[in-house]
C-alpha cells in the first residue's frame, strides 16, 4: 500500500455524520421567514410538493441517483421554483435558505475520530480535499464543514451543485486531480457509498477506501477494497506502512 500525497474525502457520513433527513422540519424553518404564503400552505404540504417534483426528476431516487443520473440539479434552480410556484415569497438568498433548511432538516456532527485523523494527515504532510454529491450550494457546504471541523485545511471542496457532475462520473474526479496537480496513483479517496465513491474512484485509478463507520449501508466484503470502520484503524495502517 503506497502512501498518498493527498487524500480526498466524501462529505456526508464520511467527514460528517448527519441525522436522518426530515424535510418537513427544514421547510418549517424556512417558512418562518416567508413574507407571503398565498395559499396558507403548511410545511408538510410544501414538502409533499417538493417530493412530487423530485420524483418526476429522479432527483433523490435511490435506484437512480448514483447509477443513472450523474448530473446535479442544484438548489439554486430547485428552490426558487418550489416556493414561487406555490405563491410563497421568502426574502432571503438561496444560500441563506439552504443553510436554514439544512440545519433544521439534517444537523450533523463530525464522525468519531475524524478530527484526530485530519490532524495526523496535517502532521504527516498529506494534503486533503473534498468531493461531495450534494444539491446545497458550494459555499454553504464549505461553511458547514469548517463550522464543524474548524481546524481542517482542505485545499478545495468540490460539490456537484457547483460543477454539474455527480460521482461516480469520472469528470468530477478528473477535476479534483487537475486542481491538485497530481496523478491518480498519488491520491486516495475515502467514502461511504460503494457505487458512487468506491467505483467512481476505481474508474479513474484513484485508490478507494470504503468507510463504513457512520451508518448502516449495504456492505459486501471485497478483498480488493480496503475497508475501515474507524479512523484510528486507518491511521494505524498508514503508520505501519511508513515504518515497515
Amino acid at each position: 500500500m503506497k502512501l498518498p500525497k493527498m487524500i480526498l474525502f466524501d462529505y456526508g457520513q464520511t467527514l460528517i455524520k448527519e441525522k436522518k433527513f426530515d424535510g418537513v422540519k427544514g421547510t418549517q424553518a424556512v417558512l418562518a421567514y416567508a413574507t407571503r404564503n398565498k395559499y396558507n400552505l403548511t410545511a408538510k404540504q410544501i414538502q409533499e410538493r417538493a417530493e412530487e417534483i423530485n420524483q418526476e426528476l429522479g432527483r433523490f431516487d435511490p435506484k437512480k441517483r448514483h447509477l443513472l443520473r450523474q448530473i446535479e440539479i442544484p438548489n439554486t434552480m430547485f428552490t426558487p421554483y418550489l416556493y414561487e410556484s406555490q405563491g410563497i415569497e421568502v426574502p432571503l438568498s438561496i444560500e441563506e435558505i439552504d443553510k436554514i433548511f439544512w440545519d433544521a432538516a439534517s444537523p450533523g456532527v463530525p464522525t468519531d475520530g475524524v478530527e484526530e485523523f485530519l490532524d495526523f494527515l496535517k502532521e504527516s504532510g498529506i494534503r486533503t480535499g473534498v468531493i461531495s454529491n450534494i444539491a446545497y450550494g458550494q459555499q454553504v457546504v464549505a461553511n458547514r464543514i469548517y463550522d464543524l471541523l474548524p481546524k481542517s485545511e482542505f485545499e478545495f471542496i468540490l460539490t456537484s451543485s457547483q460543477y454539474i457532475f455527480r460521482k461516480p462520473h469520472r469528470r468530477i474526479f478528473d477535476l479534483a486531480l487537475e486542481k491538485a496537480e497530481l496523478k491518480a496513483e498519488d491520491v486516495w479517496y475515502i467514502g461511504d457509498q460503494y457505487e458512487c465513491d468506491i467505483k467512481g474512484a476505481l474508474a479513474v485509478g484513484i485508490m478507494p477506501i470504503w468507510y463504513i463507520g457512520a451508518i448502516d449501508l449495504p456492505y459486501v466484503e471485497d478483498a480488493n477494497i480496503l475497508t475501515i470502520q474507524n479512523w484510528k484503524e486507518l491511521k494505524e495502517k498508514m503508520n505501519y506502512e511508513r515504518i515497515k
